[in-house]
């Protein structure tokens, strides 16, 4: 029987052939999964023979990282603020990137919030869970991902401050909130072809582009959410890197203050923050 090590090398060479990008440590996360072991104690195990059970699952994995889905939909998680949220073909694969956007949220004081377009739920669920007098609503069009929201709620114990619901960016609600967050499809159509195929092939197309310019989520949510924000409340909006210039034109535009730009840890323009009157 091969050794877990043996299997892992042929492994490695066979993702980098496949052209992944990182093959050595995404076929290391994958054998921790086929072991069901913490990564950390991978390196104790690899010189032991590989059980039948994880061969199997181990190389059902590999196939599918070659054929480049993402890891973290083979494993069916990933790890985002320092929590493990589950994720599926129907939720963007939440990015450390979009912790740019979090951290921004938590400088400031909010009791109510809204998620538009929450997706797995990743955003306003570590939100909540980080200010756990907070209350907060998430919006998204696929029923498939409020009901992964949900699970991730549940699965973090904020469920009783969370409520979920299919609706178009502020579709049907009447409420104010003192915050509003939003990570909205941003991709123009015209930059799909050049995405990498894990978002372009295996992640919900709705979650990457708005089928147009890549700005069609920022108009709706800039003009809605002065209707939707408390008297000073403020408006934060992950962005690609080169729509700083033209989001925070849609806010000023929208009547919003004080907008101002958070880069993320690649210097790269990630989130416009505003603020109602």
């Amino acid at each position: 029987m091969s050794t877990a090590r043996d299997v892992l090398v042929a492994a490695v060479a066979r993702l980098r052939a496949a052209g992944v990008p990182d093959a050595a440590g995404d076929a290391r996360r994958l054998m921790a999964h086929a072991l069901d072991c913490a990564p950390a104690r991978l390196m104790l195990v690899l010189p032991e023979p590989l059980p039948g059970v994880a061969a199997a699952r181990f190389e059902a994995a590999i196939a599918a990282r070659a054929a480049r889905r993402p890891v973290a939909q083979i494993i069916g998680a990933r790890d985002f603020f320092g929590r493990r949220f589950r994720v599926t073909p129907d939720v963007l694969d939440p990015r450390p990137e979009t912790e740019t956007l979090v951290r921004a949220a938590l400088e400031v004081p909010f009791a109510t919030l809204i998620d538009l377009g929450t997706g797995s739920g990743a955003i306003l669920v570590t939100l909540l869970a980080e200010r756990p007098e907070g209350r907060g609503i998430g919006t998204d069009l696929s029923a498939a991902a409020l009901g992964v929201a949900r699970e991730n709620a549940a699965a973090l114990g904020v469920q009783d401050r969370a409520r979920f619901v299919c609706a178009h960016w502020y579709e049907g609600l009447a409420t104010r909130a003192d915050l509003i967050v939003s990570n909205p499809p941003y991709i123009a159509t015209a930059e799909i072809a050049g995405l990498d195929p894990e978002p372009r092939d295996h992640e919900p197309r709705m979650a990457l582009t708005d089928g147009g310019d890549g700005l069609a989520a920022y108009r709706a949510i800039a003009a809605g959410a002065r209707a939707h924000l408390c008297a000073g409340g403020r408006l934060m909006v992950e962005i690609g890197p080169t729509q700083a210039e033209a989001v925070s034109a849609l806010m000023r535009g929208a009547g919003l203050r004080d907008i101002a730009l958070r880069r993320d840890l690649d210097a790269r323009a990630r989130v416009i923050s505003a603020r109602a009157p």
